[in-house]
């Protein structure tokens, strides 16, 4: 059952300062969008508050549409993240779309059944790796934002990883002005080096101090390092 009573929920771990740079904690009922392009980070971000969560002993279900279950469980293993653990506790729930070796699903899934499966509606937090791509096409945006609104007024907060290439602009606008957090993940090259910096966009109800621009990389066996070098 979802904490509807909790106020925020903590994603603070020791291998990385990335709590204390970004409000500690996520708040309860609310919406967060993780928006950038291919390779700029969405997906880490989405594994890294998995990781977070259930380490605080937040319930979680995440949604990949990228990797197949066992792709995704040796991505984050070789990062650190050993999500087999939090699969036995019963604290992470994990989908994909392609399921455990690579067989597609036989009917189209969009975003809306996704909110409506068993595995979100008994997580505290539910994140969808990418949802862009199963945003109905049909949809106003203002019908779209009634659901999502309608399914963290329960009790639960929403993570959506948003390539901005594959939805309107019209929408996407009008999530960003929704949703309570707004991560925008950045990539530049810097004296020949890639710098990636997540710029955090809007941060609504933080627990903590919020830092605008955080720098990060990521390493074997340690996953995502907050970077201080990497912000100007």
């Amino acid at each position: 059952m979802s904490q509807a009573n909790v106020d925020n929920f903590e994603f603070g771990v020791i291998q990385d300062s990335l709590g204390q740079s970004m409000g500690t904690a996520i708040p309860n009922r609310a919406l967060m969008l993780v928006c950038g392009g291919i390779g700029s980070g969405k997906s880490i971000m989405g594994q890294r508050m998995s990781f977070g969560m259930t380490a605080n002993d937040v319930k979680v279900s995440l949604y990949t549409t990228e990797l197949t279950t066992r792709g995704w469980l040796e991505q984050v293993s070789s990062i650190g993240y050993y999500m087999d653990k939090r699969i036995d506790e019963g604290s992470f729930h994990l989908i994909s779309s392609f399921g455990v070796i690579a067989e597609p699903s036989e009917e189209p899934v969009s975003l809306l059944n996704l909110l409506e499966s068993p595995a979100s509606k008994e997580a505290d937090v539910v994140i969808i790796d990418r949802a862009s791509e199963l945003v109905p096409d049909e949809m106003p945006s203002k019908d779209l934002l009634r659901v999502l609104r309608k399914f963290t007024s329960e009790g639960r907060t929403l993570i959506l990883t948003i390539d901005p290439d594959e939805m309107d602009d019209h929408t996407l606008r009008d999530m960003k002005n929704s949703a309570e957090v707004v991560l925008d993940m950045m990539t530049a090259v810097v004296g020949g080096q890639l710098v990636r910096t997540v710029s955090v966009t809007r941060f609504l109800r933080a627990a903590g101090p919020v830092t605008e621009r955080i720098g990060w990389k990521v390493m074997p066996e340690m996953g995502f390092i907050v970077d201080i070098t990497a912000v100007a």
